[in-house]
């Protein structure tokens, strides 16, 4: 990691290690980004995808997942948006019959659930 590197997430402007990830990056400076497979019984690797965010770069616009895109200087990103929101919610919808046979995962999903208004019993 090196130097520290400077975008910005939700309008703030941030700093970050050289080489960290734009979720790494956010939860440094005190921004909240859902993220499942950052949870103590699972690895990141970014298949979840709740942890979906829009990063702009040069006028361009794309969803990634923030536990595997690098934080880069002059990223724009945003952590909630209406697409933003569908994702997620589709997200917790699909995973919610599986995680829920763990009551302590299942707490942080159903509060997930409720903030961005999910159905956890949609694909039971």
């Amino acid at each position: 990691m090196g130097e520290a590197i400077t975008l910005r997430i939700d309008g703030r402007e941030v700093s970050a290690k050289n080489g960290a990830t734009i979720l790494e990056a956010a939860r440094e400076a005190g921004i909240e980004i859902p993220a499942l497979c950052y949870h103590h019984k699972t690895r990141p690797y970014g298949a979840c995808r709740i942890c979906s965010v829009e990063a702009e770069k040069d006028g361009k616009v794309k969803v990634v997942a923030s536990c595997g895109y690098p934080a880069e200087p002059g990223l724009v990103v945003r952590t909630r948006s209406p697409r933003i929101d569908r994702i997620r919610r589709a997200v917790i919808e699909l995973v919610a019959p599986q995680a829920m046979l763990d009551g302590d995962f299942g707490g942080d999903l159903k509060k997930l659930a409720d903030e961005y208004g999910a159905d956890i019993h949609r694909f039971e």
